[in-house]
């Protein structure tokens, strides 16, 4: 079992900045970052490998980063947007052969707002 333990977070006012870290207790594959605002659906924002191979969704590039030393990924949030809001849910991916494994941090929130 991979415990994910999350920090960051909080309220911003739009355009401002805020960072989001999430450390796995064992190695895994592919770490990520998911979102879930009120009355949506959880959606991913952003994904890293353990090579460092990044992807964001087009509703963040340009404005987020994702990052990654070891088993820690750094989400890096820009040009925050009132849309930005929700629970911000930390994600990693154990694969192997025969299958794959996927945990679930607890989910920090952030509200973007004046």
């Amino acid at each position: 079992q991979v415990q994910l333990v999350e920090s960051g977070g909080g309220l911003v006012q739009p355009g401002g900045s805020l960072g989001l870290s999430c450390a796995a207790s064992a190695a895994v594959d592919v770490m990520a970052w998911y979102r879930q605002a009120p009355g949506k659906q959880r959606e991913l924002v952003a994904s890293i490998t353990r090579r460092g191979e990044a992807n964001l969704s087009d509703s963040v590039r340009g404005r987020f980063t994702i990052s990654r030393a070891k088993n820690t990924v750094d989400l890096r949030m820009n040009a925050l947007k009132p849309e930005d809001t929700a629970v911000y849910y930390c994600n990693a991916v154990r694969q192997w052969i025969e299958g794959r494994a996927e945990y679930w941090g607890q989910g920090p929130r952030v509200t973007v707002s004046s």
